[in-house]
């Protein structure tokens, strides 16, 4: 019977440091970056050994800048890789060099443990087992081996330990409050956690661990065995590069059963596998889309671009030939920093896209402002934001080296009207600007000049909030900005005629050059 561990899932909020964790400090190889399969717009990378072989498997799913979850009961507490006996002194001297936060070592079951933690706060433990001593690793470093164990934190424990031991492990030592059962190849820790708190999903917890299955056949068997006995297995799926399926054990603790077959080296040569991002199949539509979206990264050794400590959340996305214009991004109500990327990647391919997070939450959304009522606002909070947004597009300039004559805002809904009272309320911020489904928000607006102050409003024919639109329009040209209004057969939503229009204005903006004039004959 095929047994063992297939690999780890976790949730991470920070993709860059993340690479630069599993990759630069412990030296896996980046096997597979792909869009999400039950969430395209999420990133999801796989770290294993060179040829991504089950059981050395690792994998993320990319919550950038995503709220912390809570570890407790009902989840993996703690990921474990083995590595050479001799080598601990190495790891430990590594570590306080790359200043990972980690603990002295000590012995576990009978096995020196060295304890540490990435940079979401994830228990990675390094196990001396008997290994050859190795320098294969990133920059000849040393690197990890296959993954040793995990541990389950339950309330459950009798019960948790007989519903793993259903994947092929087997009891092998008790030590205090932690019972370690066994496979071929690794072991599973199940900790009594009684009394402990139950966790919550977030980043800097896992997801699930997943145990190896031969084939197919042996995964529709597990899911009729627990049908059986009333797990509720979730249907089988089809994961590209194994198939699978879910099921909580009685702790909480989310298992999946994943085939060994196909691999990671199904749709990239085992020499360069992790070099493409791939979407999955059912994205296909979108895929181009959801490259824009996805967070961009950079492996270890390669040019990056440091990211600035701003009062905004805010995240790049760099076309392979940037012109050195920038569109600055706004989202609306409920949306993302990711949200407008594929609008903008339209609307002009050469640009390098800066989106931004509203810091206003209303139930959960992300917004620019509190709001009162459907057409009444906070009108302290709005210009506090507008302050900061300042502070933000200042440091944005000088901490990423931008050229503000070549930035333009594009905003829509709630993110269209935050700009709209930047442009009142501090002129020269926003230089240029497209506002998609815009109203003022304002109610006392100070005495300002916008003159050299290039504005597009986008609104639609049925959109309910067009009738307050008028009030922005003549507050802007009032004040001397250069405003172009026009009214396309549209609600609030978004349309194709939206890219068409803004795609169409920036070019008679940035390059008049390139517009075809009428004939004189």
């Amino acid at each position: 019977m095929t047994s063992g561990i297939h690999h780890v899932t976790l949730i991470t909020r920070r993709v860059q440091a993340n690479v630069d964790f599993y990759v630069g400090f412990l030296g896996l190889q980046l096997v597979k970056r792909t869009g999400g399969f039950e969430d395209g717009t999420q990133l999801h990378l796989i770290y294993g050994d060179a040829t991504g072989s089950p059981g050395s498997l690792i994998t993320f799913l990319v919550w950038e800048d995503g709220a912390p979850g809570r570890v407790g009961n009902g989840q993996v507490s703690e990921v474990a890789f083995a590595v050479p006996t001799l080598s601990i002194g190495d790891w430990l001297t590594r570590a306080i060099e790359y200043r990972i936060p980690i603990d002295a070592p000590i012995r576990e079951f009978d096995e020196a443990v060295l304890r540490l933690k990435d940079p979401d706060g994830v228990i990675i433990k390094l196990v001396g087992v008997n290994l050859p001593v190795s320098n294969s690793g990133t920059d000849a470093a040393p690197m990890v081996g296959r993954l040793h164990a995990v541990t389950i934190l339950t309330e459950k424990p009798d019960e948790t330990a007989a519903f793993v031991g259903r994947f092929g492990y087997r009891p092998a030592a008790v030590s205090g409050s932690v019972r370690r059962l066994q496979s071929d190849t690794d072991v599973v820790d199940i900790r009594d956690a009684t009394g402990y708190v139950p966790g919550s999903p977030g980043s800097g917890t896992a997801d699930h661990v997943a145990f190896r299955a031969a084939d197919v056949a042996a995964v529709r068997a597990a899911e009729n065995e627990l049908s059986l006995i009333d797990a509720l297995p979730t249907n089988v799926h089809d994961r590209k590069y194994f198939t699978s399926l879910y099921v909580r054990e009685p702790g909480g603790t989310l298992l999946e059963l994943a085939t060994d077959g196909p691999g990671v080296a199904v749709d990239e040569p085992e020499d360069r596998l992790g070099e493409i991002l791939f979407v999955p199949p059912h994205d296909a539509e979108r895929a181009e889309d959801l490259r824009v979206m996805l967070p961009q990264f950079a492996l270890p050794g390669a040019e990056r671009l440091p990211m600035r400590d701003l009062p905004f959340v805010h995240r790049f996305h760099t076309p392979d030939d940037p012109d050195g214009s920038v569109i600055v991004l706004l989202h609306g109500t409920g949306g993302s920093e990711a949200d407008l990327m594929p609008m903008a990647h339209r609307i002009a391919p050469r640009a390098t896209l800066l989106g931004v997070r509203g810091r206003s939450h209303e139930e959960g959304t992300a917004r620019w402002f509190r709001r009162l009522t459907a057409t009444s606002f906070d009108q302290a909070d709005i210009r506090g934001e507008v302050e900061a947004f300042k502070a933000f597009v200042e440091g944005a300039v000088t901490g990423y080296g931008l050229d503000h004559s070549q930035m333009t805002f594009l905003g829509y809904s709630n993110g269209a009207n935050f700009a709209a009272a930047v442009l009142a309320l501090n002129p020269g911020v926003i230089r240029r600007a497209i506002l998609i489904r815009v109203m003022a928000v304002l109610e006392d607006i100070p005495e300002s000049d916008l003159t050299g102050t290039e504005v597009l409003m986008l609104n639609g024919t049925h959109d309910p909030y067009d009738q307050y639109a008028s009030v922005l329009e003549n507050l802007l040209r009032s004040k001397g900005a250069d405003l172009e209004a026009r009214l396309i057969e549209a609600d609030h939503e978004l349309t194709p005629q939206d890219t068409a229009e803004a795609k169409s204005w920036l070019q008679s903006r940035q390059f008049p050059q390139l517009l075809v004039k009428p004939s004189s004959s």
